[in-house]
């Protein structure tokens, strides 16, 4: 039998409570249960003014931005619009049915200001990585590294040489964050290299053709990972070249080993870490076991003997070629004592002219040289041991995991959106990145909890 509705009479007095319209199983209630942000007042204080009328509570601004990049809201006037509209958005904001909420500006004049001066948005990151730790997700004995392009906010189309150098009337916040970060490591000190294009609107965006497609103006995301449940433990923003993505990756393991005491016995990474200098960086300073492939040249294609065919003597500082003579550093002594390393930090170990020529595999070793000649980094004890370790099973396990942190770079573009800046400049591209970070923990958190809580109660 078809219903009808028969009631016409409105009820003069409601009774809503948005608590029971929010389900026992939604993302954001199981956010609500893992993090605390009590302390973000107390961590503004300083920032703000004794007098004049209250501001809108930091913490309400930090709830709306965390919903905006957990559910994959990109834009802040339509995450303006979602929170006034959504019941659970309300319900996690702590708004009510009948809270104000605060304009888009606001977010905007916060960012450039107190949030960038007190370093809060890193706070809120950490404090996820600190909760992560508590809980027993994080195991500290192995981390992955590797770092994603994301497209800067920049026209292609609108860019100018890079050896003209950018024009005089360029202005801007990006602009002086450019002339800001020219000195860093991370960023302009990166490379020594003219970048072939700039962009006048963010010029420290990168001009990048890594990709199969149409190269484009990137900034790269740098995440450190721990392995047992992929949580990402430390981020950093960088220019889009493998030198600054090196440099990144130092600052984020030993900031991680200052702020929480992680010292990580082995580190997964891809051939872009393994140059000499880096892996010597790991063994030798911080005691990390590199399971990274080792950027090596040596190999030969034209058929003549590679530098692996020839064996070195620790012992006695020498190399012993196939046909079983000495490669030295010197065939001379030299009354004053000569460096006997490069400016590149590399060896040269030679053979004696008198020795090749008259060698049976010359043919085969140095068919078009004099003398053979080969090449050892002064760092080749730590490119050793990170071959030897290639050849282990914990190598495999380790190439295996690695592939975890893709799967990071996966989710952070195609489910929370971030393929593309909003935000323009150095700051502009940290700001997003901790917060994307900092959502991909919580939706992690909050799936991976109720399971170990279901394994500690059996």
């Amino acid at each position: 039998m078809m219903g009808e509705r028969t009631g016409v009479q409105e009820t003069l007095f409601y009774g809503f409570s948005l608590e029971q319209h929010v389900p026992d199983n939604h993302l954001l209630r199981s956010i609500d249960r893992l993090i605390d942000l009590s302390g973000i007042r107390e961590h503004l204080r300083p920032f703000y003014s004794t007098m004049g009328r209250p501001s809108i509570d930091p913490e309400l601004l930090i709830r709306m931005l965390l919903i905006g990049y957990c559910m994959g809201i990109r834009s802040e006037r339509r995450l303006c619009e979602e929170v006034h509209l959504n019941l659970a958005y309300r319900w996690f904001c702590q708004l009510g049915l009948d809270g104000t909420v605060p304009d888009h500006s606001t977010f905007s004049k916060n960012r450039h200001g107190r949030f960038r001066e007190s370093n809060l948005l890193r706070e809120v990151f950490e404090m996820t990585v600190r909760r992560c730790i508590e809980t027993g997700l994080v195991g500290g004995e192995g981390f992955a590294v590797d770092a994603s392009l994301i497209r800067a906010d920049a026209n292609r189309l609108r860019a100018v040489p890079g050896d003209e150098g950018l024009p005089p009337d360029a202005t801007g916040r990006a602009v002086k964050e450019y002339l800001a970060v020219l000195d860093d490591a991370a960023f302009g000190a990166s490379t020594p290299v003219v970048p072939k294009r700039l962009s006048p609107t963010d010029p420290a965006a990168r001009y990048s053709a890594a990709t199969p497609n149409q190269a484009f103006f990137s900034y790269s995301t740098n995440y450190l990972i721990d392995l047992r449940h992929a949580v990402i433990v430390d981020v950093e923003a960088t220019t889009s070249v493998r030198q600054a993505e090196v440099t990144a990756q130092r600052r984020m393991i030993e900031r991680v080993q200052q702020t929480f005491g992680l010292w990580p016995e082995r580190l997964a990474a891809d051939g872009a870490y393994g140059d000499a200098a880096n892996l010597a960086w790991l063994v030798e300073d911080r005691g990390i076991e590199p399971h990274i492939p080792v950027f090596d040249k040596s190999a030969r294609n034209d058929g003549t003997f590679a530098r692996s065919d020839f064996t070195f003597d620790h012992e006695n500082d020498f190399y012993i070629c196939p046909g079983g003579h000495q490669l030295r550093t010197s065939n001379r002594n030299f009354t004053t004592p000569r460096s006997r390393v490069d400016k590149d930090g590399f060896i040269r170990y030679r053979a004696r002219v008198k020795d090749c020529s008259e060698c049976e595999f010359r043919q085969r070793c140095t068919p078009n040289t004099p003398a053979r000649k080969i090449m050892r980094s002064v760092h080749e004890g730590a490119r050793d041991m990170a071959r030897d370790i290639a050849q282990t099973d914990a190598y495999v396990t380790s190439r295996r995991q690695r592939k975890k942190i893709e799967m990071l770079f996966a989710h952070l573009k195609r489910i929370l959106k971030l393929d593309r800046l909003r935000l323009r400049g150095p700051n502009g591209a940290r700001d997003e990145f901790l917060l994307a970070a900092t959502a991909q923990n919580l939706r992690k958190m909050a799936k991976l909890m109720p399971l170990i809580s279901l394994q500690r109660a059996t």
